[in-house]
């Protein structure tokens, strides 16, 4: 049981290098081991997996579709309007159509990356490593502040992040460096470090019931038995929160990317 629960964890080496569990169950695997390469680890293999996961399933639903769609098209259009639909175009307004493609990929990839942590061959959700957390973070970064300079130019961008309408100016000395902190540095670190926390506690809290239950059943006394069992059935229903949670942060990362993007293309804040 155990085995199930961490087959890409333990940091590679010998068959017991993730007994006990701990921090170090978090660790990748290198996929060559001699080979010094150890940023080539079984962690970058399950997103670049992710990412050709998205293209194929989304080329797949694009094909052969009809006036009157069938099962298969019915099911990428619903999915495909949530993002355009509820994200896109309800925090863009007009300009969502140029943002609906990477918003579209942001989620998809997000969710299918999530979702690895209850695949039963990984059992392990790529973002509960925050280094991938923040990657996604820094693209939204990116976008959002590339956005605003090509529309306003880098002054005008700049007064518009950090300048708020209406205020009084002697204010502005401590609004401005408030405005700099909040636009430039704690939404990209707050928007990794809620999907990359959620996805780690997810993992961390399975691997307690689960690690915990078995080691109850091994015990002789039969009530150690009894609570060892009700902490496996509990198992269950958190691989189900995290199914859930794993979706609600996929979503919740593509509408704050979209919402930054609404707030750098505004005219005034």
């Amino acid at each position: 049981m155990i085995g199930l629960i961490i087959p890409m964890e333990g940091g590679g080496g010998s068959e017991d290098s993730h007994w006990p569990p701990g921090v170090h169950s978090f660790d990748p695997k290198p996929l060559f081991p001699d080979a010094g390469m150890d940023w080539l680890n079984t962690y970058l293999l399950q997103a670049v997996v992710g990412a050709i996961i998205v293209i194929v399933v989304w080329l797949w639903l694009a094909k052969d579709q009809k006036v009157v769609p069938g099962f298969k098209q019915w099911c990428g259009e619903q999915l495909y309007n949530m993002v355009r639909n509820g994200i896109g175009r309800d925090a863009l307004g007009y300009e969502y159509k140029r943002f609906t493609p990477y918003l579209l990929a942001l989620f998809s990839f997000i969710l299918v990356n999530n979702l690895f942590g209850q695949f039963f061959l990984t059992m392990f959700p790529t973002f509960s490593r925050v280094g991938y957390a923040y990657g996604l973070a820094l693209l939204t970064w990116l976008l959002y502040n590339g956005v605003g300079i090509a529309k306003h130019g880098l002054g005008g961008y700049l007064k518009l992040m950090t300048v708020p309408k209406g205020v009084p100016w002697p204010l502005l000395i401590l609004i401005i460096p408030l405005e700099i902190l909040s636009n430039f540095i704690v939404r990209p670190v707050t928007l990794a470090l809620r999907l990359f926390a959620n996805l780690f506690a997810g993992h961390l809290v399975i691997i307690v019931f689960v690690v915990g239950g078995t080691l109850l059943l091994e015990q002789s006394s039969f009530l150690y038995a009894i609570a060892g069992g009700a902490s496996l059935l509990m198992a269950f229903p958190i691989f189900a929160l995290e199914l859930f949670v794993g979706v609600l942060q996929a979503y919740i990362f593509t509408v704050l990317t979209a919402q930054y993007v609404a707030s750098s293309l505004a005219e005034d804040h």
